[in-house]
C-alpha cells in the first residue's frame, strides 16, 4: 500500500502532471473565454494552435524550448495556411499530404525535439485537411493557430520564469525514483525464489529507463545557464546532488556477484534473503529521498540500518564459524558495499536538507563534456538522404503511408472524421518496426477500452456540467501520460474526444463506431508500411551496439590498467568513461529488447547476444568496484606489481581482439594513456600478495576471454 502511495504522490509532484495541468489550462482557456463573447469558433482555432506547440514543449533547458516553441509556431502556421489552399483540390492536398509527411519526418536527423516539432506540424496538417475554408478565410486561420503557438509559450516560459528550477527538481527526483527501482532488482538476485535470467532482464530493461532519466537531468542542470554559470545556492544543491546520485548508481551497478554461486553455497542459511530485505529498504529509503527532492521538501526521517547491519553481522560469523570447506569473505564484502551504500545516501540527505553555500564544496566537472550538442545545418539533411539512413527510410514509410490512407479515407467516405486514419498512422509509425508494433497494439487496445468507458459515460450521464468536469479529468489525465504510457494515454483520450464531440453537438455514440474503425485502418496500413516498406531491423544496427559495448569497456578497463600502473586518474577522465560505458550499455540493452519484439526470423543471436549483455555488465561492474577504489585511494598508491598488471593488460588485448573481430581498428594505446613503467623505487602501497585484488583481476581477466569466445560465436 505505501510503495502505491509513493507512486501516487511521484505523479502528482512530477514534471508530466505539471505538463498535464497547463497543457489543459492553455488549450480550455481560449475556447471558454471567446466562447463568452459568441466567438467561439475563433477560440477553438487558437486551441488547436496552443495544442500543436505543446508537444513540442519536450523537458529540457528552458532557452531550447523556447527556440523549439517559437519555431514550431511559424511552421504550423505555415503548414495551416498551405493545407488550406492545398485542400481546394484533392490532387493538390494529396501531393502535399505526400510531401509534407516526409519533409516534418525528416526534421528527426535533428533530434528528439525537432521530431516534436514536426509531428506538431503533421498534427496541424491533418486537422486542417477536412475544414471548409475560404479563401481570405485561410490566412486568418493560420494566423489565429499561431496566436494560439505564442499563447501556451507564453504560459509555458512564465512558469519557468515563477519556478525556474521546478523542473530540474522533477527530473532529478524521477532519476532517483527509477534508480531505487534498478536497487529493488538488485535485491532479487539474493532470493532463490527467482530466476536469474529474468532478474537480468528485468535490469536491463530498467537500466534503459534509468539511462533516459540521467540524460534528462544532464540536459537541464549542465545546459541551463542559471544552474551552471551563475552557481546559485539552490543550482549547485541540485547539481552536487545529481554528482552523488551518479555515484550512488555506480555503487549498485558495481554490487555484482556470482549470485548462482551465493545461492548454492549460502541459500540453505537464509542469510541471502536477508540481504535481499535490507537492499529492498535502502532501495525505499532511496525512493523516499526522490520523492523529497522532487516535493522540494526536505527528509523528515532517515532509515537507521545500524541494527540491521549488525544482525547481518552476527550471522555471517556464525555461518563462518560452522563452515568446514566454504569462506564467507564474499558475504563480508557485501556488508562493506551495504555500508558504502548507506554513506553515500547520508551525503545525499545531507543536501536536500541543509543549505549549500554557492561557493561551497566547488566542483570542477566540465560539465560542457558531459552532454551531447545537436547542430542544426541543411548537410545534415543532405548526408541522410540516403537508404542507409534510419530517419530517410522512416520519411519515405510516413509520406507513402500517409498518401495510401488519405485515398482510402476518400474512396470509402463512410464519416465526417476520416482524418483519424492518417491520424492513427503518424502517432503509431516509427523509425523501427518493434516501436511501430508495440504503438500499433498500444492505439488499439486503447481505442477499444476507452470507446467503452466513453460509451458507458454517455448512456449513463447526460448532464452537460459533469458531463464536463470529466472530460476536464479526461484531459488531464491524457496530457499528463502522453510521454510516459501511451496506452494509458489513449484510454484517457478516447473518451475524452468522444465526450468533447458530444458537447459540442456533433455527434454522439455513432461516432464511437467511426473512431474504432479509422483506427482499425490507420493500424493496418501502418503495420503494413513499418513491415514491407523499407523496414529497418535491430539485427541490422546491432553490431554496431556490440561495438561501442566493447569500445566503452575497453576505455573503461585502460583506465584501470593507467591506474594500477601508477598514473594519476582525473576525476573527470574516471566519469566521462563510466558515462560512455552506462550509455553504451542502455542502448545495446533497450536494441535487443526491441530485437526480441521482431519477427523470429528477422533476429540475430538472440541467445549470444543476451549473453554478450550480461558479461559487458558483469565486466563493467567489476571494474567500477576497482577503480572507484583506486580514484579514492591514489594520493597513496604508487603502483601494483606487475603480476597483477599483466592479468588487466591481458584483459585490455582480449577486448581489442574482440573489436579487430567486429571491424573496428583499435590503437594499442590511444593518447592520453601511456601509463608510466613501475620503478624500482616505487613501492606498491598494497602488499604484493593481494588475494582480493588478484582475485578481482583474475576474474574480469576470465570475462574478457568469454567475450572474446562469444564474440566469435555471434560472427559465426
Amino acid at each position: 500500500m505505501k510503495e502505491q502511495l509513493r507512486e501516487v504522490r511521484y505523479f502528482l509532484f512530477g514534471q508530466h502532471f505539471s505538463d498535464g495541468l497547463r497543457i489543459t489550462l492553455a488549450i480550455l482557456i481560449p475556447s471558454m473565454v471567446m466562447a463568452q463573447v459568441g466567438q467561439f469558433n475563433t477560440g477553438l482555432t487558437i486551441s488547436l494552435g496552443a495544442l500543436g506547440v505543446s508537444i513540442a514543449d519536450s523537458p529540457g533547458p528552458v532557452t531550447h524550448k523556447r527556440n523549439a516553441m517559437l519555431v514550431c509556431c511559424l511552421i504550423i502556421g505555415l503548414v495551416a495556411i498551405i493545407t488550406g489552399f492545398a485542400r481546394m483540390n484533392t490532387w493538390v492536398l494529396g501531393a502535399e499530404i505526400l510531401l509534407m509527411s516526409f519533409l516534418l519526418s525528416m526534421l528527426g536527423v535533428y533530434g528528439t525535439r525537432a521530431t516534436a516539432v514536426g509531428t506538431a506540424a503533421l498534427l496541424i496538417m491533418i486537422l486542417v485537411m477536412d475544414r471548409p475554408l475560404e479563401a481570405m478565410a485561410v490566412w486568418r486561420f493560420g494566423a489565429l493557430v499561431v496566436v494560439g503557438g505564442l499563447w501556451y509559450m507564453l504560459i509555458s516560459l512564465s512558469f519557468f520564469r515563477v519556478l525556474p528550477y521546478r523542473a530540474s527538481q522533477q527530473a532529478l527526483g524521477e532519476c532517483i525514483h527509477e534508480i531505487a527501482k534498478f536497487l529493488s532488482i538488485k535485491a532479487d538476485f539474493y532470493s532463490i525464489q527467482t530466476s536469474l535470467d529474468e532478474d537480468y532482464k528485468k535490469l536491463f530493461a530498467q537500466q534503459v529507463v534509468v539511462s533516459e532519466k540521467q540524460d534528462a537531468v544532464r540536459e537541464l542542470l549542465f545546459k541551463s545557464r542559471q544552474i551552471v554559470q551563475e552557481s546559485t545556492p539552490m543550482g549547485r544543491r541540485l547539481v552536487l546532488t545529481f554528482v552523488d546520485v551518479m555515484d550512488l548508481y555506480e555503487q549498485i551497478v558495481a554490487f555484482y556477484y556470482d549470485y548462482a554461486d551465493l545461492r548454492d553455497r549460502f541459500g540453505a542459511t537464509g542469510i541471502l534473503d536477508d540481504i535481499a530485505r535490507i537492499i529492498h529498504r535502502i532501495a525505499i529509503e532511496i525512493d523516499y529521498v526522490g520523492l523529497a527532492i522532487q516535493a522540494n521538501r526536505p527528509r523528515q526521517s532517515r532509515l537507521d540500518l545500524s541494527r540491521d547491519l549488525e544482525r547481518l553481522k552476527r550471522k555471517v560469523d556464525d555461518i563462518e564459524a560452522a563452515a568446514t570447506d566454504s569462506h564467507t569473505l564474499v558475504l563480508k564484502k557485501i556488508m562493506v558495499s551495504l555500508r558504502s551504500v548507506d554513506q553515500r545516501l547520508n551525503s545525499i540527505l545531507r543536501y536536500t536538507n541543509s543549505p549549500v553555500n554557492a561557493q561551497q564544496d566547488e566542483y570542477n566537472l566540465q560539465f560542457d563534456r558531459f552532454i551531447t550538442h545537436q547542430t542544426v545545418s541543411v548537410t545534415t539533411i543532405r548526408d541522410n538522404l540516403t537508404l542507409s539512413s534510419s530517419i530517410f527510410r522512416h520519411s519515405v514509410r510516413m509520406g507513402l503511408a500517409c498518401l495510401v490512407g488519405f485515398i482510402v479515407a476518400k474512396l470509402f467516405n463512410y464519416g465526417t472524421h476520416s482524418y483519424w486514419i492518417l491520424l492513427t498512422i503518424t502517432v503509431i509509425l516509427k523509425p523501427g518496426y518493434s516501436l511501430s508494433k508495440q504503438r500499433n497494439y498500444e492505439r488499439l487496445l486503447g481505442t477499444l477500452a476507452g470507446g467503452a468507458i466513453g460509451v458507458a459515460v454517455l448512456l449513463s450521464i447526460s448532464n452537460q456540467t459533469v458531463l464536463f468536469l470529466i472530460m476536464l479529468v479526461l484531459m488531464i489525465g491524457t496530457f499528463s501520460f502522453q510521454r510516459t504510457n501511451y496506452v494509458v494515454m489513449v484510454v484517457l483520450m478516447t473518451p475524452y474526444v468522444l465526450i468533447l464531440f458530444t458537447l459540442l453537438g456533433m455527434g454522439g455514440l455513432r461516432i464511437v463506431e467511426e473512431r474504432v474503425l479509422d483506427t482499425l485502418i490507420g493500424s493496418v496500413i501502418a503495420f503494413a508500411a513499418s513491415y514491407f516498406l523499407f523496414p529497418r531491423w535491430e539485427s541490422q544496427q546491432l553490431k554496431e551496439f556490440l561495438r561501442d559495448v566493447l569500445k566503452a569497456n575497453l576505455n573503461y578497463l585502460r583506465i584501470l590498467s593507467d591506474g594500477l600502473s601508477g598514473r594519476s586518474i582525473t576525476e573527470i577522465e574516471y566519469k566521462l568513461a563510466r558515462k560512455d560505458v552506462y550509455v553504451s550499455s542502455a542502448n545495446l540493452s533497450a536494441a535487443f529488447q526491441r530485437m526480441t519484439s521482431e519477427p523470429r526470423s528477422k533476429q540475430w543471436h538472440q541467445n549470444e547476444v543476451n549473453e554478450f549483455v550480461v558479461l559487458n555488465h558483469i565486466l563493467s561492474a567489476n571494474v567500477a568496484t576497482i577503480a572507484s577504489n583506486l580514484l579514492a585511494e591514489q594520493s597513496s598508491l604508487k603502483g601494483h606489481p606487475e603480476d597483477l598488471l599483466r592479468l588487466v593488460r591481458r584483459a585490455v588485448l582480449a577486448l581489442e581482439e574482440s573489436l579487430r573481430k567486429l571491424g573496428t581498428a583499435v590503437e594499442a594505446v590511444p593518447s592520453g594513456h601511456s601509463a608510466p613503467e613501475v620503478s624500482a623505487e616505487d613501492v606498491p602501497s598494497k602488499p604484493a600478495n593481494d588475494p582480493l585484488l588478484r582475485s578481482q583481476l583474475e576474474f574480469i581477466q576470465r570475462v574478457s576471454y568469454d567475450i572474446g569466445r562469444l564474440t566469435d560465436t555471434i560472427l559465426v
